[in-house]
């Protein structure tokens, strides 16, 4: 009974984020920005985040000055969809979760795991349901960038790999800053990097297990490719068989922080 009550209580917080934030789907068309430059982000990432994706959060602390300059460009160029192309707005919306997500933990250090900030019900209260992000007038959380705008709008499954929700089993957080000019390349390396780490993912011919995203967003991956199965394929060096049959590891929560 306590499953299901909270289940429902998920349910109904996505369909409030769904119609409460519609706008953030389409918003600010005519904001007359400019795409802004991602190389203070870039310096960042590679001067704190190791070639496994580890996150230096001591480091960011001590550089928070610079992060706060990156954020502060965020906030005063709204990305416009008559005027960004495609891959500006989606390099912008991909940098803008991780670096704010990067702000929330350092902002709250130390701690143990991105959910102990804040608990409560997915897509209701939780950590990402926290309207703290402020760009271009209009304010928003981190579930209103990745299921509100990242997802819908650009129907993009490779984004899975490239958002970082600051923990163990999340894809690594990318050393250097998406840019439109790398996009294709850097989504496509980041889902192979993905796939193909045995932490959170170990393909094998007949007994594949693999991360819980990609269960949670069956239907992201299915709609690419035609099936969870044939999208992990795509990216995975050693294949599955038709008959294998998915397991799913379970998710850890800790803090993707550098040893």
């Amino acid at each position: 009974m306590k499953k299901t009550f909270l289940f429902t209580l998920s349910v109904l917080g996505v369909l409030v984020i769904w119609f409460t934030c519609a706008n953030c789907r389409a918003i600010k068309r005519n904001s007359n920005s400019s795409p802004v430059s991602h190389e203070i982000w870039n310096e960042l990432l590679q001067k704190h985040v190791d070639k496994q994706g580890w996150v230096d959060y001591k480091g960011f602390r001590q550089d928070s000055t610079k992060l706060n300059q990156y954020l502060s460009l965020l906030e005063s160029s709204h990305p416009d969809d008559q005027t960004w192309s495609r891959n500006e707005q989606m390099a912008y919306w991909i940098n803008a979760y991780n670096a704010y997500t990067v702000k929330l933990i350092i902002r709250n250090y130390p701690v143990a795991s991105i959910k102990d900030i804040k608990k409560g019900v997915a897509f209701v209260n939780s950590v990402w349901d926290i309207k703290w992000i402020n760009i271009g007038g209009y304010t928003y959380d981190l579930n209103n960038i990745e299921h509100n705008i990242l997802r819908p709008v650009f129907k993009d499954a490779r984004i899975h790999a490239a958002v970082n929700c600051a923990s163990y089993s999340c894809p690594q957080l990318r050393a250097e800053a998406f840019t439109a000019e790398k996009l294709d390349m850097q989504l496509d390396d980041a889902m192979r990097t993905f796939v193909n780490d045995p932490i959170r993912n170990q393909v094998t011919a007949d007994n594949p297990k693999v991360s819980e995203i990609f269960k949670w967003f069956g239907g992201d991956f299915s709609g690419s490719a035609g099936s969870v199965k044939a999208f992990i394929n795509k990216y995975a060096a050693q294949k599955m068989s038709e008959n294998a049959s998915l397991t799913y590891i379970d998710y850890d929560w800790r803090l993707n922080e550098k040893p």
